[in-house]
């Protein structure tokens, strides 16, 4: 799974006749003969769940060639009208704005208007965008490829966008003072497998308008897919952190062995502990550094990503997990040097589950990229008991788009994780960890650490801890002699004499 996340960056990004279903019947069509434009918390489940017991039919992907084959520059030249900007007389916390058709975004989605329990379709007009290129005109009939919400998120009175949905099922947002970065979407079907990933899309959105003095905003979507459709409902409340609350509902039309739910899609291209084959003048690039894990059994896990050779998959069983997210915790300027792309202001993202979600597992895959131009790095849930056709599976969860977890530690945290040869003994690996945190503000200076380190092959030897007054923490050191072994899988923590006193490190050490 690779996408082409510079120009999903760089783009921040009715009850339609659009929206066919099985037997070329408009939701439009439905909605008149069962219950006209009434719309309430049910009504997206109820035809996610009709929509999956008929055959599926891919949503209109029709364009003039002009706007199909457009490129990027000329997507991005489109120009919506801002006096069409849904809501922007009424004074509301939220407005909305919207994308047309072309580029990667050939698939139209109908959007409606929810306002007194009724649902009225927003229609494109041909006065909603314009360009200097008259060949990319759009015309009413083009539609929508999906849509971006404003709020006043960093200054008062100032609208700017918080949240854009746009892509098949994929969707991302900012809190106060962030760029955006990775991405989430509705569901991910056979990510990283050899029979080839499937892309849900959602077909239609339907944006309930807000109160007067409402600073969150309900979104519902329908999701559909070969394999399965899916009904959700997004309240999404911007600020320091946002947050969005979801309610999901999943019908599977076949049996799916290989599903994720409240997946997360970013980028890792490098940094101090995976450069060796990338020749470039920054310290690091990446949407996100690590994978990390609160489980069931209280445990926190702290996997820094990699760029690997080959595809690599990971799975971390579990069961009832607290959450789990892709983390960005290097927050300064220096740690990247990027005047242009600040991944120091990218958005972490924490998934906290409402309620069991049983067994399962979190699982992890990292995709090999030559460069930061393609998203490469993918994690989510999966239960570990197949989906079944004919069934319907519901989760609840609330997503954390931040600067870090929603949640204090006592415990120390991986502030740094380096890697590189060891001098005059190439069959040695060296790695420098440094640790920060609660313990070394709260524990005696004199207190002593060590290290409990293990390795799935080869030996871990020569550790050695010193203080790190820069960071007011210690680093730790050790030596990997992986041998003939081409895969190690690493386990660290930082003890004191009572015992371990920070999160679990892991890592996938290949050559």
């Amino acid at each position: 799974m690779k996408m082409h996340r510079r120009e999903l960056v760089k783009t921040g990004l009715g009850l339609g006749i659009g929206l066919t279903l099985a037997g070329g019947r408009s939701l439009k069509a439905q909605a008149e003969d069962t219950a006209p434009t009434r719309f309430d918390d049910s009504t997206v489940r109820t035809l996610a769940q009709n929509l999956a017991s008929k055959s599926y039919q891919a949503p209109p992907k029709d364009l003039p060639d002009a706007l199909a084959h457009m490129t990027f520059d000329q997507f991005s030249s489109i120009q919506f009208n801002m006096e069409k900007t849904l809501w922007k007389q009424d004074n509301l916390a939220f407005d909305i704005e919207f994308f047309p058709r072309g580029y990667l975004y050939k698939q139209k989605v109908d959007v409606f208007e929810v306002k007194d329990g009724t649902a009225r379709p927003v229609s494109c007009t041909t006065d909603m965008f314009s360009s200097k290129d008259p060949s990319l005109n759009v015309s009413a009939e083009t539609g929508f490829s999906g849509l971006r919400i404003r709020y006043a998120l960093n200054q008062p009175g100032v609208m700017e966008e918080c949240a854009v949905f746009l892509g098949a099922s994929y969707f991302r947002a900012v809190a106060k003072g962030q760029n955006y970065g990775l991405s989430a979407r509705g569901f991910a079907k056979d990510t990283g497998t050899p029979t080839g990933e499937e892309f849900p899309v959602f077909r239609a959105f339907w944006l309930e308008k807000p109160a007067a003095n409402s600073q969150s905003l309900v979104l519902h979507a329908l999701m559909d897919s070969p394999s399965l459709t899916g009904a959700f409902r997004f309240t999404i409340r911007p600020g320091e952190t946002t947050l969005f609350d979801v309610q999901s509902s999943f019908f599977p039309r076949v049996d799916i062995t290989a599903g994720g739910i409240a997946p997360l899609t970013g980028m890792y291209y490098f940094d101090a502990n995976d450069r060796v084959h990338v020749n470039d003048w920054r310290p690091a690039a990446h949407d996100s550094e690590a994978l990390q894990i609160w489980t069931g059994a209280g445990q926190n896990i702290y996997r820094p990503l990699t760029n690997p050779t080959d595809l690599q998959l990971s799975s971390f069983s579990d069961a009832g997990p607290y959450g789990y997210g892709l983390m960005q915790r290097k927050r300064s300027f220096h740690d990247y040097e990027d005047l242009a792309l600040h991944y120091e202001k990218r958005p972490s993202l924490w998934v906290e589950p409402v309620g069991n979600w049983g067994k399962g597992s979190v699982n992890l895959v990292e995709i090999p990229t030559p460069s930061e131009v393609n998203d490469n790095i993918v994690s989510f849930w999966r239960p570990q008991k197949p989906m079944k056709a004919g069934q319907s599976y519901n989760f609840t969860y609330r997503m954390y788009w931040g600067w870090d977890t929603p949640w204090p530690t006592h415990l120390a945290r991986i502030h740094d994780t380096r890697v590189g040869a060891v001098t005059d003994h190439p069959d040695k690996v060296q790695f420098v960890l440094d640790f920060d945190g609660e313990p070394f503000r709260t524990l005696p200076n004199d207190t002593a650490y060590h290290l409990i380190a293990q390795t799935s092959a080869g030996t871990v030897e020569t550790t050695a801890i010193m203080p790190n007054p820069e960071i007011n923490g210690v680093r730790a050191f050790f030596q990997l002699t992986p041998g003939t072994a081409k895969l190690c899988e690493l386990q660290v923590q930082l003890a004191n004499a009572q015992g371990p006193v920070s999160e679990t490190w892991l890592y996938r050490w290949t050559p």
